[in-house]
């Protein structure tokens, strides 16, 4: 059950949500509208068993989440948070059992009010739950490249944080940090020309080598048929052109592109290299 916790867990979300917002609704318009009462009780039902299942397949996904460094601890405080919320609406799913069969009687209007004064109270459990989820997601990738248990995954994973990293350090100035990621990564992955790409991004931007920037552009052949791709190589082999001095070298590069096919950011980086003054090379 561990790989489809996330499908479990966002129904699980969706159903008590709406099943207590339709709990207090029905209190709200009595008997004015007759299906809401039944919706509520029904989709309460599903939302706990949606609960219930939300943490058996989370305690089947944990282990390889809580086997990362750091991550032990917010997985603890996720389960103990899905527990709560699935016992809190156990009590619920049992007051709207009993609601059920006092539904003849005079105090079944204090049921319902209970019901729903205790799921309103769960649906701050479901909400912790839900944040601490999404952080361990969002905020320590735990499960990201594992769930699947695809080796494949787990690749991009890995070209994801070191894509990432080289990002975070070339804004906090270690462009040596951020080449030598980058480097590592076009050397995982050789056959990526997307890889390769970012990695002359960081030969110019990084190393300042704008010189070498051009020559691994050189050997770069994007596909004919994926335009993104020799956008971004035209782009790049423009700026490499300009860094050096070859004005006009890149205004020629991005005119192929733009009478080729109009691309608006292509068109803007041409109008800002024909506005600039020639520069004479070294």
């Amino acid at each position: 059950m561990a790989v489809l916790h996330p499908q479990i867990v966002h129904f699980a979300i969706a159903l008590l949500f709406v099943g207590v917002g339709f709990r207090v609704l029905s209190l709200l318009t009595r008997d004015r509208i007759q299906f809401i009462s039944p919706a509520a009780t029904t989709l309460l039902t599903l939302g706990t068993l949606a609960a219930v299942l939300a943490v058996m397949s989370g305690d089947a996904a944990h282990g390889p989440v809580e086997a990362m460094p750091g991550l032990r601890p917010i997985v603890t405080e996720h389960e103990q948070w899905g527990e709560w919320t699935r016992n809190i609406f156990l009590v619920v799913f049992l007051i709207e059992l009993t609601a059920i069969v006092l539904r003849k009687s005079a105090v079944v209007r204090y049921a319902l009010i209970a019901s729903a004064a205790v799921g309103v109270v769960g649906l701050f459990a479901v909400f912790q739950a839900g944040e601490h989820g999404g952080e361990i997601v969002y905020g320590y990738a735990g499960g990201v490249g594992t769930r699947s248990g695809n080796p494949e995954d787990v690749s991009h994973l890995f070209l994801a944080g070191l894509y990432q990293q080289a990002l975070s350090d070339r804004k906090a100035g270690r462009l040596q940090e951020a080449g030598r990621l980058l480097d590592q990564a076009a050397a995982r992955f050789p056959d990526d020309v997307e890889v390769k790409l970012a990695q002359v991004e960081s030969i110019l931007l990084d190393r300042k080598d704008a010189g070498g920037a051009i020559g691994a552009l050189q050997s770069i052949r994007p596909p004919v048929e994926n335009r993104p791709l020799r956008v971004r190589h035209a782009m790049l082999t423009a700026d490499a052109l300009v860094a050096t001095g070859q004005r006009d070298g890149a205004i020629a590069v991005l005119q192929q592109v733009v009478t080729e096919a109009p691309n608006p950011r292509v068109q803007q980086k041409l109008d800002e290299i024909k506005q600039q003054a020639p520069v004479s090379q070294p």
